[in-house]
């Protein structure tokens, strides 16, 4: 079985079941930079990696402010987070215009999962509902009337043609629309994974957006290039998160991005971090902040380093005290 006879277009199946183009999606969420989520009972904190492509240019954005309690972390590609983040807002936007209460972080979710299919109301023909004028009998009618006045044409403006000599009874064609098929061949998945992290009144939350259209709530998370390092150590310390204050989570998040530069030097200019809460509307920190916090975390690691060598130096000490055993 070959692989490249199955993955031309999003709609084709392997015999094993899989779906190539989703799965390359996937791959492009591993290949972009890191992103750390945490969340406790009152907080949210993301966290990624922001570098630049070379020295001489500046980094892309990976965190976006979706609305004052709601916020996402990208990886993957950057335009498809943009235009992803785009409709997240106008989302939240036209909810608080309708009910003037803010979106539910769950009920986003879903509207951001739902992004990844093709659902019926999007089919091609959902111009065929509202007719302009009213059929002498609307159970029957000719397919160039319908045509016509679904795009709102009047009947004048109907080029002179002869109808087909075939009715379509209505029954017959929801039944054809709702046989469509959901998804587009000419379609490709969103190369990106998105973190959205929020408060609503169920309390905080943190959620994981796959570009297969999955989602999923966690305590912690990491996505990206790297991510498992920060996965290992975020699952060492998993059971306190619920009890985490707030600076609490923003250092977990800064040790988490840290085990994903694999021994390079974590600075303030390559990271970004958001924070979400209780009484706290989602915003960015500052870089002072930052780094006056990263380098709290690099005094007690130094400090830890030198209790550690400390045992050791005096076992070595007490050795050459002690006698030789003849």
């Amino acid at each position: 079985m070959f692989r490249n006879q199955y993955d031309t277009d999003v709609t084709t199946w392997s015999p094993a079941g899989r779906l190539f183009q989703v799965e390359y999606a996937m791959e492009a969420v591993k290949q972009g930079a890191a992103a750390v989520g945490l969340r406790s009972t009152s907080h949210v904190v993301l966290a990624t990696v922001n570098k630049a492509a070379s020295d001489l240019s500046s980094h892309q954005r990976k965190v976006f402010k979706i609305d004052d309690h709601i916020g996402v972390a990208i990886a993957g590609l950057t335009a498809d987070g943009r235009v992803l983040s785009r409709y997240l807002r106008n989302e939240c936007i036209n909810h608080s215009f309708v009910y003037e209460s803010p979106l539910p972080v769950s009920r986003l979710v879903v509207h951001l999962a739902d992004k990844a299919q093709v659902p019926l109301s999007r089919s091609p023909f959902p111009l065929l509902f509202p007719f302009h004028r009213p059929f002498e009998n609307p159970t029957q009618f000719t397919i160039h009337e319908l045509f016509a006045t679904s795009l709102g044409f009047s009947k004048r403006c109907i080029p002179e043609r002869k109808p087909f000599s075939v009715y379509f009874n209505f029954r017959l064609l929801l039944q054809s629309i709702s046989i469509v098929c959901t998804q587009r061949s000419w379609k490709r998945p969103y190369g990106v994974g998105l973190l959205v992290a929020g408060l609503d009144e169920t309390g905080a939350h943190l959620y994981y957006n796959c570009p297969s259209g999955n989602y999923f709530e966690y305590q912690a998370f990491a996505i990206g290039s790297r991510s498992q390092a920060a996965k290992t150590f975020m699952e060492r310390r998993f059971d306190a998160f619920n009890s985490y204050s707030r600076d609490e989570l923003i250092k977990d998040a800064l040790f988490a991005i840290k085990e994903t530069l694999q021994g390079e030097k974590l600075t303030s200019s390559i990271c970004t971090v958001a924070v979400v809460g209780i009484g706290e509307p989602f915003h960015m920190l500052d870089q002072k902040i930052i780094q006056e916090v990263i380098d709290s975390i690099e005094i007690k690691e130094d400090d830890a380093a030198a209790a550690d060598q400390a045992p050791i130096q005096d076992e070595d000490k007490s050795s050459e005290a002690a006698p030789m055993d003849i």
